[in-house]
């Protein structure tokens, strides 16, 4: 069995082709049950969940399956440690057999920002140069360089709760080329951006309806439970929105799930996932003005199909 750490794991997966190999998997399919999550409590902390997410495919040859075991520990910020910690088991579904065990944090940063790519072909305008990220922590910074290596970024604005982070992050990204600068008004931000991509553990809406110019993508990452939110039921209420899978994203994406029990939308507001999307089943942007949402909440097949192309 081989073992594939992050650095390993960041080289075998290149932006681009990570894209693609999502977007084939998202149109061929594979089993992807809905992932289990347990709370972990946490005395006298912001509890854990442990998230079980398992995936594998049932044509073709070789066939893969394969398991991801993530723990999400918010208090983690507070002692210096990456928020989310993973790792990613790989067999050969015919036998059983371990093919790889990859490091599942760094797997996980680069499908979740391939994913948001992914979307935003569809959704995001061809010419969009304004990046704002929210979110400071691994999957930020991956976000940054995702949508920097596929789209045409001209400025990425980085913004946090902890302005000292944000600064640090921008100035890592300008030491990779990104023209990177961190920024404090978030409102002010939110209404230059062509993209705001959000990656936060926030519980309470970041992002306003109101303050999006028209034409604005917006990509929503961090509510992965029903009591988070990065946006208002307005924005949600604004714009043509998609979720990663119908299933996932209707039943834990907290921004979602939280306008429809608000009364802003109904279920039927949602336009489709990425299945539809990437089969032609479902039309993505369609007017230059449009505001657009992406909303995912991770699903076991892209980090399939990311744990497949590092083995490959």
């Amino acid at each position: 069995m081989r073992m594939i750490d992050a650095a390993a794991v960041r080289q075998a997966l290149p932006w681009a082709a990570l894209v693609d190999a999502l977007r084939g998997m998202f149109r061929d399919g594979c089993a992807a049950p809905l992932r289990h999550a347990h709370t972990i409590p946490q005395p006298g902390g912001t509890d854990a969940t442990l998230l079980l997410m398992p995936a594998w495919q049932e044509a073709g040859a070789p066939r893969f399956a394969g398991v991801k075991i993530v723990q999400v520990t918010p208090d983690n910020r507070a002692r210096d440690l990456p928020a989310v910690s993973a790792v990613y088991l790989l067999s050969d579904a015919a036998t059983g057999t371990p093919v790889a065990l990859l490091d599942g944090a760094e797997l996980t940063d680069r499908r979740t920002a391939a994913a948001s790519v992914l979307a935003g072909t569809f959704l995001a305008r061809e010419d969009s140069r304004t990046l704002l990220v929210c979110g400071t922590g691994r999957i930020g910074r991956a976000l940054a360089e995702a949508w920097s290596a596929c789209f045409p970024i001209a400025e990425a604005m980085i913004w946090g709760r902890t302005a000292p982070h944000a600064e640090a992050l921008a100035a890592d990204l300008r030491g990779h080329g990104i023209p990177a600068r961190a920024v404090t008004d978030l409102q002010a931000a939110a209404g230059q951006a062509d993209i705001v991509s959000c990656a936060t553990l926030a519980t309470a809406p970041l992002i306003r309806g109101a303050w999006l110019r028209p034409g604005t993508h917006v990509d929503l990452v961090g509510a992965f439970r029903r009591d988070m939110r990065e946006t208002d039921g307005a924005l949600i209420a604004r714009a043509t929105v998609f979720v990663d899978t119908m299933a996932g994203g209707m039943a834990e994406g907290g921004d979602v799930v939280q306008a429809i029990a608000e009364g802003a939308i109904d279920a039927s507001h949602v336009r489709g996932d990425l299945h539809a999307l990437c089969r032609g089943e479902a039309a993505g942007r369609t007017r230059a003005e449009e505001v657009t949402v992406f909303k995912s909440v991770g699903a076991a097949l892209e980090d399939l199909a990311a744990a497949i192309l590092a083995v490959s």
